[in-house]
């Protein structure tokens, strides 16, 4: 009963609409396949292999229905030396131990990294691939006549203006065939899906790698495969996790690292490159209506029935109708009120989301955006604590005794402020430290008690040290020192 459930929860719920958005991102994978392939320096099947075959994989396996998945330029941009130095036959290889190392990520629960990063860092990343998706639509406008542009005009007119209408097809697609029609009976000279690159006319196969299968071959590969890797999983979860928002669900992201694995794994027996999430293409499925795997698997069905099947007929779509297409997803997927929020927001949100943005557009690297928004999150977080340690002071009537009170946290950003807070000049005969407001938690805040305490103590101070909780008197009984016997011992100076 739960199965059948599952099923139709995941499947069969409202197949019509599962039906039009897997064909319509079909079409838009066939020029980013095809392109993602030359990035790499590769023959165009690669690409197309991969993305139907990393689709129709992760739809079954991931842990995100709707969210598509097949080659990108984040991955393809990584293969370009190993192709080059190595040939292709390394690059199955690679892609086959990529997906190993994500299964094996999968397995260590290593989606639930994402819990680390921040909204600012998801705003910027999405900001970033909108910029990067508008921009890649650009060089089809160069060398081009007047045609063009009134193409894409009236392609992005029939996107905003159909749904006025009706909603039972999605916009996007009718946008398509309806400027291919127009193409095909003007007889307009435009730039087609034809002149990308060759589409394949044969099913893919399945072969092993044909490289020798030593640790020669182990070290070349490792270095591509775990950067392919990493790379992947980073854009996999982050779209996933975007594709949650919009949709307002949850996935699984520990099997989604799993799916992605599973999928490249495979893929790279099928003489295709490795891929990941696709953040354009899962706009388009989700913004068409789609909300299931059926999409998901139907857009690698439909994109090796295309190419294979109905090539002749492919190659004549205007590459004016999918850029249209990718104009409105580069519209969509930019967070236009973050523009507005920069007025609002903490000025240390800002720095972090424009920095994402400003590494991945300069770069073109997504990694090493997130990996800087991240870094900037947990510094400015850092910071905010530690300004909210507070230290209290309370001499006795005689002088003779102070407590000090400690509120907040107590980390490796705070500890040098907590022990400065201290006077060591005119130390008493008696100091109470009350730490029931603090928590203490790593070990340099325990080896900052330390230095306070045995301090205090060379200036012939007696040291109490109270209120620890539980967790705070574990580590500083692990790590700690001050508590030791031959500690309370030492002669004061």
């Amino acid at each position: 009963m739960r199965f059948l459930q599952t099923l139709r929860r995941e499947w069969l719920a409202n197949i019509p609409t599962e039906i039009l958005s897997g064909l319509l991102v079909a079409l838009a994978l066939i020029p980013e396949a095809i392109g993602f392939s030359i990035v790499a320096g590769v023959d165009p099947k690669v690409g197309l292999y991969a993305s139907f075959s990393i689709a129709c994989v992760t739809a079954i396996v991931g842990g995100r229905p709707a969210m598509i998945s097949a080659a990108t330029a984040s991955t393809a941009v990584l293969m370009i030396t190993l192709v080059r130095d190595h040939g292709l036959q390394y690059l199955f290889a690679a892609t086959v131990l990529m997906g190993i190392i994500q299964i094996v990520a999968g397995a260590l629960r290593l989606g639930l990294l994402m819990k680390f990063v921040s909204r600012s860092v998801m705003t910027g990343f999405v900001n970033a691939l909108a910029i990067l998706i508008f921009m890649a639509q650009l060089p089809q406008f160069v060398h081009v006549g007047w045609e063009t542009y009134a193409m894409v005009l009236a392609g992005l007119a029939i996107i905003y203006g159909v749904p006025f209408l009706t909603k039972l097809v999605p916009s996007a697609l009718i946008s398509i065939i309806a400027l291919t029609a127009f193409t095909i009976i003007s007889g307009l000279k435009l730039r087609t899906v034809g002149d990308m690159g060759e589409l394949p006319s044969a099913l893919p196969v399945f072969a092993l790698p044909q490289v020798p299968f030593n640790l020669e071959t182990l070290r070349i590969i490792l270095p591509y495969s775990l950067t392919m890797a990493a790379v992947g999983l980073l854009e996999s979860l982050l779209t996933a996790t975007i594709v949650d928002d919009m949709t307002d669900t949850g996935s699984n992201k520990n099997r989604e690292c799993v799916g992605q694995g599973v999928a490249n794994f495979i893929t790279g027996f099928f003489g295709a490159m490795g891929g990941c999430a696709m953040i354009g293409q899962s706009v388009i499925n989700v913004t068409a209506g789609a909300r299931t795997r059926l999409s998901t698997f139907l857009a690698g069905v439909f994109l090796l029935f295309l190419i294979v099947v109905l090539g002749d007929w492919v190659k004549q779509i205007p590459m004016a109708a999918l850029v249209a297409v990718m104009i409105m997803v580069s519209i969509s997927t930019f967070d236009w009120s973050s523009i507005v929020n920069l007025r609002s927001h903490p000025l240390s949100s800002s720095v972090v989301m424009l920095a994402t943005v400003i590494i991945v557009v300069a770069t073109g690297d997504l990694s090493m955006g997130v990996l800087t928004g991240v870094v900037l999150s947990g510094v400015f977080f850092a910071a905010k604590v530690a300004r909210l340690l507070g230290i209290e002071t309370h001499r006795s009537e005689d002088g003779r005794a102070m407590t000090y009170v400690v509120t907040g946290q107590v980390f490796f950003a705070s500890s040098n402020s907590l022990v400065d807070a201290f006077d060591y000049r005119d130390v008493p005969s008696r100091v109470t430290i009350d730490v029931s407001a603090a928590h203490f938690w790593d070990i340099t805040a325990i080896g900052a008690l330390d230095a306070i305490v045995l301090k205090l103590r060379r200036h012939g101070a007696e040291v109490d040290v109270v209120g620890l909780n539980e967790a705070s008197a574990t580590m500083v009984e692990r790590f700690g020192t001050h508590h030791k016997p031959e500690a309370a011992q030492r002669p004061a100076h």
